[in-house]
């Protein structure tokens, strides 16, 4: 069963011959074979390709493609939608961070002229 070897369900998009290219997930295989690298590489292009096209299509009513569009397109699978979230969440965070420490270094500076 292609479950076991990659859990967050990039299988539906192999082919059978694909499937058999791919190496079960070992902890004594830390690097794995350039073909599974350019395999891998090749179905996530082509899967975020996909989500893209898909995302401007029911983007295209409103002009402009938003965030919003690519969590709807995921909103079935809740585990790339609770990890998007989480990952839309922690990158607000370091932007409100960033802009704090960007504050404090501008009142440093103007205190110390």
């Amino acid at each position: 069963v292609m479950s076991s070897y990659w859990p967050f369900g990039l299988t539906g998009c192999l082919s059978v011959g694909q499937e058999m290219l791919l190496p079960r997930i070992s902890k004594r295989n830390k690097t794995p074979l350039p073909e599974t690298v350019a395999l891998v590489e090749d179905i996530v292009v082509e899967y975020i390709t996909d989500l893209v096209h898909k995302a401007e299509n029911v983007a295209s009513k409103r002009g402009k493609l938003l965030t919003e569009d690519f969590l709807y397109l995921i909103r079935k699978d809740m585990r790339k939608l609770h990890r998007s979230t989480e990952l839309l969440s922690m990158n607000e965070e370091l932007k409100q961070a960033r802009k704090a420490f960007d504050v404090n270094e501008e009142t440093l500076v103007v205190t110390n002229e």
